[in-house]
């Protein structure tokens, strides 16, 4: 500002001068005022031409304009320097994506497309011409769109077929990344699930082989065990060949049936189910498996029922109690309660045993998962109940929700929707 101050003083100062040489000195002062008003608007007039992008940097004038146009000079220099190394990242993360194996769509306002990888057209069927279309209009599945416009977990996942290739399975993910902007991952895993249903058919496969033998040999083992002529110390043995033959069928119940619910094969008869009268069944068949070392309390807080297939919430709810029952020490306190809350329906058992440490409770619902491989044995527990829990609640939109602290007992309940409810018993 000092140099422009100088610079009004020197053009006013000078036109005055003039004019006071020509006995005119007002008239030279109105003269400089004019023209040093007449540049400044030139040089305004220059400045917003270049900012509407018409020409080129205005540089050399004296004074602040000077300033100015140097000033914009710079920032211009550096803006170059940083679009540079900008395009440079782009042109890197773009390479990076591209060489990803997963599927990847940015997009923008939460469903418009912004950019894909090759992954993404390829088994999306993306085009050019689809760049600022909404996905929702290109990719038709209603389970998408659903998961699209209600998703708000990014660990969850949706399976779809890819609409280029059916027979290719795709695990579809949304990632937040800046306000109102996701990325669409889609990953492969076609040959995860082929997998799957390779195990899935085996197991069904020999658990359907060991069954008539192992009913052959338990017929057997009965009737040698009834035979009065057998010695005492083979009725023993035969005694522990007949528990070690029934385990072995029950191991291959839970797995036909674990089989059956993840095959999505399960049990299609559904009815109304009176809660009261299945609890209350289930309650006293686990108060014959504990023979008084337990006390047992059946708490009924809701006259609403259950709507599903009604073996497999029996044999849910019977895995959650009867595991209470085996791995509660005796004199522990078990309370299985049914309860309705503005969120859906609950049914609850929790004790006071030993609880669990938290580095388990994730894998708990995995078969053949155990904390204590040795007790559960003894126990007599197979393994399974707690993935049977989890697939059964599954179909009817449940879920498993376990809180257990080492020392302070363990609380399985099983939540259900509104949806699942029968309606209001008398």
């Amino acid at each position: 500002m000092r140099r422009e101050w100088l610079l009004a003083w020197l053009w006013v100062g000078g036109a005055s001068g003039i004019g006071a040489l020509l006995s005119y000195p007002w008239t030279g002062i109105i003269i400089g005022l004019a023209s040093y008003l007449a540049w400044h608007l030139f040089n305004l007039r220059r400045l917003v031409r270049w900012l509407s992008g018409d020409g080129s940097l205005p540089g050399g004038s004296p004074g602040g304009w000077g300033e100015i146009y140097h000033g914009l000079y710079r920032l211009r220099r550096r803006s170059r320097r940083r679009k540079k190394r900008l395009r440079k990242a782009l042109k890197r993360f773009r390479q990076s994506t591209a060489a990803l194996p997963d599927a990847i769509v940015a997009l923008e306002d939460d469903e418009f497309i912004d950019w894909w990888n090759p992954p993404a057209g390829e088994w999306l069927g993306l085009r050019r011409q689809d760049l600022g279309q909404p996905i929702s209009n290109l990719l038709r599945d209603p389970a998408l769109i659903h998961f699209l416009r209600e998703q708000r977990d990014p660990d969850e996942e949706l399976t779809i077929d890819a609409p280029m290739d059916p027979a290719r399975k795709l695990a579809v993910r949304l990632v937040d990344y800046g306000k109102r902007r996701r990325l669409l991952v889609a990953r492969d895993i076609t040959r995860l699930q082929r997998l799957e249903q390779m195990r899935s058919d085996f197991v069904a496969n020999v658990s359907h082989e060991l069954r008539t033998p192992l009913t052959v040999i338990s017929g057997y083992l009965e009737t040698l065990e009834a035979d009065p002529q057998l010695p005492g110390e083979l009725k023993t043995v035969i005694q522990t060949m007949d528990a070690q033959a029934q385990r072995l069928q029950n191991i291959v119940s839970d797995l036909l049936l674990l089989s059956r619910l993840e095959n999505g094969e399960g049990l299609r008869h559904e009815e109304d189910i009176d809660m009261h009268a299945m609890l209350g069944a289930i309650v006293e068949d686990a108060r014959v498996l504990s023979n008084g070392r337990h006390r047992i309390e059946l708490v009924l807080e809701s006259h609403s029922g259950l709507h599903g297939n009604r073996e497999e919430l029996h044999s849910a709810f019977a895995n959650l109690i009867g595991n209470a029952v085996r791995y509660v020490p005796e004199g522990g306190n078990i309370t299985v309660s049914w309860r309705e809350h503005d969120d859906g329906l609950q049914m609850c058992v929790a004790d006071d045993g030993p609880g669990i440490e938290a580095r388990h409770l994730p894998r708990l619902t995995e078969r053949f998962y155990r904390v204590d491989t040795g007790r559960s044995r003894e126990q007599g527990g197979t393994g399974l109940g707690l993935a049977i829990v989890k697939h059964v609640l599954l179909k009817l939109n449940g879920e498993l929700r376990i809180d257990s602290e080492p020392g302070r007992g363990s609380r399985f309940c099983c939540h259900f929707p509104l949806s699942a409810r029968s309606g209001s018993l008398s």
